[in-house]
């Protein structure tokens, strides 16, 4: 019995000639001897009636704060009704699907709820409906709790749901729909000659979905890499064949970076010594006390640079006001990084990447680095100038 995973995101089944197109992926899928497990997302984006934030602006910001039990049974509603809509379509093409929520798929979470962990996957179900022919569509993004309440995965959800299935499943692979080819190697909106990224490996496809790209959930990919279940990344609309995510990548490029991905709403921040003796050695646990996020940490004897994102620049000024801290702040940063397991062990690549920034005119306020990914802090208005000839000069731009 091989088992595939498909999953389909919210634009792919926002439509009826969008789930057409997923009906027909689910039968060349069983044409081709698969046994597909379908997982869906709630329809569309926000604005549409059964998204996610669509269902959220439903209620106040008082009950998602004190009722998170109730917040979650609300928005599992868009994945439920995808998965009884999608089986409606292939009945009418006289193929027998079974919808299921996520607990009933045998999806079971702890109680945290709005962002659950799985702690197992109870299998049974979703075999004895394959083994009778059946396909089961299951609501991506939620399980249940050991005490049977209905729990969400956090937000991206759905691909999480994909992965573990796949792995529980053992199955030959787990195939992520969405409304893009696949990986490219850099955000086509950004830079006009990126262009589909074939093959990848796990640990280059986390960086590039923790680092900005939106294309598949960090965690999603961490699971399918503990499984060693490979990933597929493909359009719902076309037949590309998309990107092809595993351990080892057959056939490896002689390029040195990979791709390249950026997050904006970044803000620097500069500490120095001798205005903040006092409270200069624990300052980053004080952060870290106060759940501020703190990246891009550089620590010298004289200064302490870090940044933060936007979002906690509020929670940062009263902990620095409760500190009496003195700092500076430059808002309005983007983090650029260029991932690519090709250089490691590669000398010259940090100076390579400031040259060209240096010629193109561009500040650079920061960097750091490990062994498959280097980080530029530029401000926001440089950043698509700073892609752009980065990808030039790592020829990414040349297939």
């Amino acid at each position: 019995m091989k088992i595939v995973i498909q999953k389909f995101g919210g634009t792919s089944v926002s439509t009826h000639e969008r789930r057409e197109q997923v009906v027909n992926k689910i039968l060349k899928a069983k044409d081709k001897g698969f046994c597909p497990v379908v997982v869906v997302s709630a329809m569309g984006r926000k604005g549409q009636p059964y998204a996610t934030d669509t269902l959220l602006s439903l209620i106040k910001e008082d009950f998602k704060i004190k009722n998170p039990l109730g917040v979650d049974l609300l928005i599992s509603c868009g994945e439920i009704i995808s998965t009884v809509v999608l089986a409606d379509e292939l009945l009418s093409q006289g193929v027998k699907a079974v919808p299921l929520t996520g607990g009933q798929a045998g999806i079971i979470t702890d109680d945290t709820y709005n962002n659950a962990s799985i702690l197992k996957v109870k299998k049974e179900r979703l075999l004895n409906l394959i083994n009778e022919g059946k396909i089961p569509i299951v609501a991506g993004f939620q399980g249940e709790s050991e005490s049977g309440h209905i729990t969400t995965l956090g937000r991206g959800g759905s691909d999480v749901t994909a992965s573990i299935l796949g792995v529980a499943l053992d199955s030959e692979s787990i195939e992520i729909y969405t409304d893009v080819d696949g990986i490219m190697t850099a955000d086509p909106g950004i830079v006009s000659e990126a262009f589909l990224i074939e093959q990848i490996s796990y640990n280059e496809v986390f960086q590039f979905a923790d680092q900005g790209a939106k294309v598949i959930h960090p965690r999603a990919v961490k699971i399918a890499m503990s499984g060693n279940v490979p990933l597929v990344v493909k359009n719902t609309l076309n037949d590309c064949k998309g990107t092809i995510i595993t351990n080892s990548v057959i056939g490896e490029s002689d390029k040195v970076i990979s791709g390249i991905t950026s997050m904006d709403n970044r803000i620097q921040v500069t500490v120095n010594y001798n205005e903040n003796n006092k409270i200069y050695n624990t300052l980053l646990e004080e952060m870290a006390n106060n759940s501020i996020s703190i990246d891009l940490i550089n620590v010298f004897p004289s200064k302490q640079i870090f940044t933060i994102d936007n979002k906690d620049i509020g929670n940062f000024k009263i902990v620095a006001g409760n500190l009496a801290l003195v700092y500076s702040l430059i808002e309005n940063c983007s983090k650029i990084a260029l991932i690519g397991s090709g250089m490691r062990g590669i000398p010259g690549v940090m100076a390579r990447i400031l040259k060209v920034l240096y010629e193109e005119g561009i500040e650079v306020l920061q960097t750091a680095d490990s062994h498959t990914t280097i980080w530029c802090l530029v401000k926001s208005s440089e950043t698509k100038r700073a892609i752009n000839a980065l990808h030039k000069e790592f020829l990414l731009d040349v297939k």
